[in-house]
């Protein structure tokens, strides 16, 4: 995959266009074998996960087509049966969205455990929770995981933990159940939302998608829709952060404030302008900026999933900050790449202590995780020198294009391939 090179100390200006938001497309994309027909599912982000799963539907005899423009159909009346290759589940941790379609579909279901970034303990005994209240008897071993039913019937279930993966997998695998299904405890993330409104374009019945009580009517069968995905809020959020600390002057255009506001606050109190329009937000950054506390929390808190893009920001603020990671104990994994760049961070356990330096210096640096690959960026973005960054098939499942984004905002950066 080669590398990314960055010579820090531009800022970015200009707007940049957000793709549409991966956590959602990844969970849509297996849901259309519910529908046994074809989908046209448009604002697909053109990045490494869509690409894994498009691989994934066909083998399993699914018919996928993905144009330039993000426009993606699938044809799944030709599946018979859900059984995904471990080589291609391995992947992505979203490959367990396959589980709720495959058992709502066909009554049985046959999963490599997922893979993903190495972020920390993320396990799906409330998914598997879920499944046996639905009437599936479920085992896991070698690494595979089937679920089987004679029938599913609709169930009275509370997660332990607020879980987005089991919240979403639960609402798969009972749409096409007998009787009514009750997530209580649910999550409320906006790609909830999505998939929810998703399956209703499909003929589902499910009220209170994005409350923490989610009601699912079951009906009899579903059918093909056209869909356009929601705007990517975690890209949004990383480029208007990747502003602020730049001291730009950036409009993030195609997104939903409202799914901004934990990051817009975090924005202002530490300094930065952000002004909101009807799909738009401006950001700029005139002035020194100045720490901040930050707790990840599940939506609509702050997202754990930019704490990191956060954090090496903050490693050039003025004071000393504390991040709190609550959602992934193995989130701060990255913090030795941001120490090799001058960063002066201590750790421990969940709690990271980030002091203010002057100047971070550019250096050969390697991406651990997804959303590590974004903060690397933006570290090498203000910090002094060239910056070299490795392993950056992280960044490519996440971030459609990102340093083309970044160079039409001004930004010395380029992809050598090796």
């Amino acid at each position: 995959m080669g590398k990314i090179v960055i010579e820090g100390g531009a800022k970015l200006k200009g707007k940049v266009e957000i793709s549409g938001f991966k956590n959602a497309a990844v969970a849509i994309i297996p849901a259309t074998l519910l529908a046994g027909d074809k989908c046209i599912i448009e604002n697909v982000p053109l990045i490494k996960d869509v690409y894994i799963l498009k691989e994934i539907m066909e083998s399993l005899g699914a018919e996928v087509e993905l144009d330039d423009k993000g426009i993606m159909t699938v044809d799944t009346s030709t599946v018979k049966k859900c059984s995904t290759p471990y080589d291609l589940a391995k992947k992505l941790r979203a490959s367990y969205y396959l589980l709720g379609a495959g058992l709502g579909k066909f009554k049985e279901v046959e999963v490599s455990y997922p893979g993903g970034c190495d972020i920390g303990t993320r396990p799906i005994d409330q998914h598997i929770k879920g499944f046996e209240a639905l009437g599936a008897k479920v085992n896991i071993e070698h690494g595979l995981i089937e679920c089987k039913a004679e029938k599913l019937t609709g169930a009275k279930i509370y997660l332990d933990v607020v879980s987005v993966g089991a919240t979403i997998n639960i609402m798969l695998a009972s749409v096409l159940a007998e009787g009514t299904t009750v997530i209580e405890n649910a999550a409320k993330e906006p790609h909830i939302v999505d998939v929810a409104n998703f399956l209703n374009s499909m003929g589902a019945n499910i009220r209170g998608a994005g409350t923490d009580v989610i009601k699912i009517k079951g009906v009899k069968e579903l059918h093909g829709c056209t869909y356009s995905v929601i705007p990517d809020q975690i890209e949004a959020g990383t480029y208007m952060i990747a502003a602020a600390a730049t001291g730009g002057d950036v409009i993030v255009d195609n997104v939903i404030p409202t799914h901004l506001e934990p990051v817009t606050a975090k924005l202002r109190e530490i300094g930065a302008e952000v002004i909101e329009y009807g799909d738009s937000i401006r950001v700029t950054a005139n002035k020194e900026l100045k720490n901040a506390n930050i707790k990840t929390l599940p939506y609509p808190g702050f997202p754990t999933d930019l704490q990191q893009p956060m954090t090496a920001m903050l490693c050039k603020a003025n004071g000393t900050s504390v991040i709190t990671e609550n959602i992934f104990e193995g989130r701060f994994k990255y913090v030795d790449e941001l120490k090799r760049m001058g960063a002066k961070i201590k750790v421990e356990g969940r709690t990271a202590v980030v002091e203010g330096v002057k100047n971070l210096s550019g250096a050969k640096i390697s991406v651990t995780d997804l959303r590590a690959g974004a903060a690397f960026i933006i570290a090498g973005l203000i910090a002094e020198g060239i910056t070299e960054i490795y392993n950056i098939y992280h960044i490519d499942r996440g971030y459609e294009k990102i340093e083309n984004k970044l160079m039409n905002l001004g930004a010395k950066i380029k992809r050598i391939k090796e």
